[in-house]
């Protein structure tokens, strides 16, 4: 079979057969000892010339990411940034900056940082070892002392210090030491979301907002192109008859944050690569981008429904000297961090969360204010896991790439075209070998809904199982058809 006309089991088995051939070239070399001498020479100087090039351009390409990547980070952050000890769990200060593109190019922002304040704040915990990570946002309205600043806002800090006074000024509320420092161009959430192929997120009420966003999205679970998912990171007017309407914008960036995670998390190693490439003009960061790939594929395999958890800094509206400042509650701070340092929801109970069943979830989670403690606002700010995969509506959208394993003729084509008319972006191929079982695999949490509507609509009886990293795909929802269905 030419390899152009092959499908991805097809080529990942001509590798494999590509790897047997050294077992034959040992075989040979009893044979014919000077004729494998000859082969060797032949095959070290391919291997070297395609080695040396091999090195020069990865070399050039990852310089060229990286660069890209640590845009606006200088001696003064890496000086202020604490060393991580492998495989222990670190912090990171995540930044939203409005910046986007328009305001950065126009006379009255400019580029430089001192033209802006962070839109956005969290303090991000990943423990790669037991695969968990924790989201904590900080009202950007949070009154502190600034030292030589005197008491500011501490969205301020990004406008007055660059992100070195950002870090030490999160570093100084919460007691702990920050490894790693990442900013985000509100504007290029849109483009981040685009990279990883859009999002879902479950609204817990309808979001209208004319006036600003011109948002206007039903509740329940919505999958969300770039544009909307931007959109919804700002939209707090829409949530003005629920009270600060920043704790709930805030709420569903850290959503769509866990749903773009949660796609990363579940694709394989050159899709994650491929995404950090889209990503490096938008997301700036200390890491390189070897060490965004490795730690993603440290976590992969993590339960994204329960281990992503997230929460709000605990505080309270005050008018203070002319102005509204949000003053922190600080034993209840205190006790908050203590939980996240243990690797525990930020939350005792999702009844803490002022945002509980109002903002956005990501994925498929559910709202819940009777989780147990350690369960509660995970992957989202609210609820504690998924629930039961009973529970979990068919939906008759998203990508389908559907093998022929069967050995009947046309029986992929056909399950394509069916797929296709129900609303699915269907294709079709043939698997590397006959089997005699169908299967149906959906990639990430997201594509489960996916994955039972494909189920409904082909009428097979067989139940969606999670891609575990076995195959390698970009789409939603794979099936592969089995002599079963002859």
């Amino acid at each position: 079979m030419a390899r152009k006309n092959m499908g991805d089991e097809d080529l990942i088995r001509d590798a494999r057969g590509l790897s047997r051939g050294c077992s034959r070239a040992h075989y040979a070399q009893a044979r014919s000892h000077r004729r494998t001498r000859r082969i060797v020479k032949a095959a070290l100087a391919c291997v070297l010339v395609l080695v040396v090039a091999a090195a020069g351009l990865g070399a050039a390409y990852l310089g060229n990411i990286n660069s890209r990547l640590r845009k606006n980070i200088d001696s003064s952050l890496l000086g202020t940034l604490s060393k991580r000890q492998a495989g222990k769990p670190f912090y990171m200060l995540l930044l939203g900056v409005d910046r986007d593109e328009a305001r950065a190019k126009g006379s009255e922002y400019g580029s430089s940082e001192g033209a802006y304040r962070s839109d956005s704040i969290m303090l991000v915990r990943i423990d790669p070892q037991k695969k968990k990570a924790t989201l904590v946002s900080i009202p950007r309205d949070l009154r502190v002392d600034m030292g030589e600043y005197g008491t500011q806002k501490i969205n301020a800090a990004y406008a007055l210090g660059g992100p070195t006074l950002a870090v030490k000024t999160v570093q100084k509320l919460s007691g702990i030491k920050i490894s790693h420092y990442a900013e985000v161009d509100m504007d290029g959430m849109e483009k981040v979301v685009d990279a990883v192929g859009g999002v879902t997120v479950n609204l817990g009420v309808a979001v209208k907002d004319p006036k600003y966003t011109k948002l206007d999205l039903p509740a329940g679970k919505v999958k969300l192109n770039g544009k909307k998912a931007a959109l919804l990171c700002r939209a707090r007017h829409a949530y003005d008859s629920y009270g600060a309407g920043d704790f709930y914008r805030a709420a569903n960036q850290r959503a769509v944050i866990a749903a773009v995670a949660k796609k990363v998390l579940s694709s394989d190693v050159a899709t994650m690569t491929k995404t950090v490439t889209a990503m490096a003009d938008m997301v700036h960061t200390d890491m390189s981008a070897t060490d965004i790939v490795s730690l993603a594929s440290k976590m992969r395999g993590m339960d994204t429904s329960k281990d992503i958890m997230t929460g709000m800094a605990p505080t309270d509206s005050s008018y203070v000297d002319g102005g509204w400042y949000e003053i922190l509650r600080e034993s209840a701070w205190e006790k908050m961090m203590e939980r996240v340092e243990k690797g525990k929801s930020p939350y005792s109970s999702s009844d803490e969360d002022p945002t509980s069943g109002i903002a956005a979830a990501s994925g498929s989670a559910k709202k819940s204010r009777t989780s147990s403690s350690d369960e509660s606002s995970s992957a989202d700010d609210s609820s504690g896991s998924d629930g039961d995969e009973g529970d979990v509506e068919p939906s008759f959208e998203g990508s389908v790439r559907v093998l022929n394993g069967s050995g009947i003729d046309g029986l992929a084509g056909r399950s394509a075209d069916s797929l296709a008319s129900a609303g699915f972006d269907a294709v079709a191929g043939n698997a590397a070998e006959t089997t005699r079982e169908t299967k149906v695999i959906y990639n990430g949490d997201d594509a489960l809904a996916e994955a039972k509507g494909v189920v409904k609509t082909l009428g097979l009886d067989v139940e969606p199982i999670a891609n575990d990293g076995s195959y390698v795909t970009t789409q939603d929802v794979i099936v592969i058809l089995g002599s079963d269905q002859g």
